[in-house]
């Protein structure tokens, strides 16, 4: 009869959710067309609007206790970081809490030149949404509202109360590295507390496979400055015989890499992890690899993506083309990001990499290095009850077996997660999907995955008010 039951509700839920399908879309809209970059160079009120936007659409759901928008101070100082929405409603009769994470924050849009549609005004083409945002990550807070929202919609046209716990911390920050996390964590511990912990901030394997994330890469970001000269000098008159500092960063940062661009630096591991088939064709589809362009690295490529090391070079500061005149230049500032290894730990990462770039300086270059910042890799204990409910339901959503996954991307602050509450099942879930490009121009979420993310949420929650303990 309990499984009669289950299965009845579960028809309703279903129904619950496509009914709330459009309204759902109405408002991930409405908050895409709020640019709510959290970085310093833009305008605060957009990210304080956002939270408050969301508030009220969980006041609107009618069964939490508390809906709130806080903050708290910036790791270190007394400023206060970016607004957080938080809400919490008690587990009743044994059943338990679960936490469920994004952010409403977003990355800078970038120039208006390179979208084809403006990056705040939402627009739905071949069935896909484009803006920023509409993937990363304000579609996961609405697949968290449309699935509590359909819950709760089901659970009324049944007659019957809930009694799952759910707790929800939407974050402001998590695309200006998350700088009050932990302190909001600590501020809002008994608010948070949960049994299992959904943070929807990844993807999916493609457009029609769901995806479970077992393992995240971490981080080690910083700049370096490379100084050769006490001013600048004429290039004609000096040119070889003193070498500037462009020279020797060039010939420095050559030394990061083998010659096949797999990462050189002693002390940098790789970790053991099976992967699933990838090949060239769609690495090359998935990332716009120009024609007579070869990958890098070695072994398996999902190897490379997900459990070997990666350096990149994101920024450089140096005369532009346009203001480049004939002169040995005295010192250069590069920024070096790097992703470590799940398994690795951040700070001998940086001290590998930092030793590596001493010990190869050429010319006797003088480096200084310059605001470090360390994000743990991540590993996904899948022996939980919570990986089996979810991925259950994930199965049951897409009628299509989930794949696990690795990211090579990083989320540091699920080590936090990890440290305040230790007891707690974190799964990794998301709503974007390889051509997503979310960070980049014309970033964009397919309407059809979404609605299968929500309804595997819905699915996943339904089944937790059922469970004893």
């Amino acid at each position: 009869m309990a499984d009669h039951n289950q299965h009845t509700f579960e028809t309703a839920l279903r129904a619950s959710a496509t009914a709330g399908h459009d309204r759902t879309l109405d408002d991930l809209q409405r908050l895409v067309r709020i640019p709510s970059v959290s970085w310093s160079a833009f305008d605060p009120a957009h990210v304080a609007a956002s939270a408050e936007a969301i508030a009220e659409l969980l006041r609107e759901v009618g069964v939490f206790d508390v809906v709130d928008v806080r903050r708290a101070p910036i790791d270190g100082g007394t400023e206060p970081g970016h607004p957080a929405v938080v809400a919490r409603r008690e587990a009743r009769n044994g059943r338990p809490t679960v936490l469920l994470y994004a952010h409403h924050d977003v990355q800078p849009p970038g120039k208006e030149e390179h979208w084809d549609s403006p990056a705040f005004e939402p627009t739905v083409r071949d069935g896909r949404m484009y803006g920023r945002g509409a993937a990363d990550d304000k579609a996961g807070v609405m697949a968290h509202i449309g699935a509590i929202r359909a819950l709760a919609a089901a659970a009324e046209a049944e007659g019957r109360e809930l009694d799952l716990g759910i707790a929800l911390f939407i974050e402001g920050e998590e695309e200006w590295a998350s700088q009050s996390f932990g302190n909001f964590l600590r501020e809002n511990r008994e608010l948070l507390a949960a049994d299992a912990i959904i943070v929807a901030d990844s993807s999916n394997w493609d457009e029609m496979t769901p995806a479970l994330t077992i393992a995240l890469r971490g981080a080690v970001a910083f700049n370096v400055r490379i100084e050769t000269l006490d001013r600048a000098s004429h290039s004609g008159m000096f040119g070889g015989a003193v070498p500037d500092a462009m020279l020797a960063a060039v010939r420095l940062l050559d030394t990061l890499w083998d010659a096949d661009g797999s990462v050189a630096v002693t002390g940098l591991g790789r970790a053991d992890m099976a992967v699933p088939e990838y090949d060239e064709e769609r690495l090359r589809l998935e990332t716009g690899l120009l024609d007579g362009v070869t990958p890098i690295g070695r072994g398996e490529i999902l190897s490379r993506l997900w459990a070997q090391p990666s350096i990149s070079i994101t920024g450089l500061d140096v005369p532009d083309v346009a203001n480049a005149s004939n002169t040995l230049i005295p010192s250069v500032r590069v920024r070096i990001s790097a992703r470590i290894a799940p398994g690795q730990d951040p700070e001998l990462a940086y001290t590998a990499l930092t030793t590596h770039l001493q010990d190869h300086a050429p010319f006797g270059a003088r480096l200084t290095f310059e605001d470090p910042g360390l994000g743990q890799a991540f590993q996904v204990d899948t022996s939980g009850w919570a990986v089996a409910e979810v991925r259950g339901a994930m199965a049951d959503a897409w009628e299509r077996q989930p794949v696990d996954i690795g990211v090579g991307g990083s989320i540091p602050f699920i080590a936090e997660l990890v440290e305040e509450f230790p007891s707690a099942q974190i799964l990794v879930t998301g709503v974007e999907d390889p051509d997503g490009r979310a960070h980049s121009p014309n970033e964009s979420l397919h309407l059809e995955s979404f609605r299968k993310s929500l309804l595997s949420e819905a699915l996943f929650l339904a089944r937790l008010d059922s469970r004893e303990g």
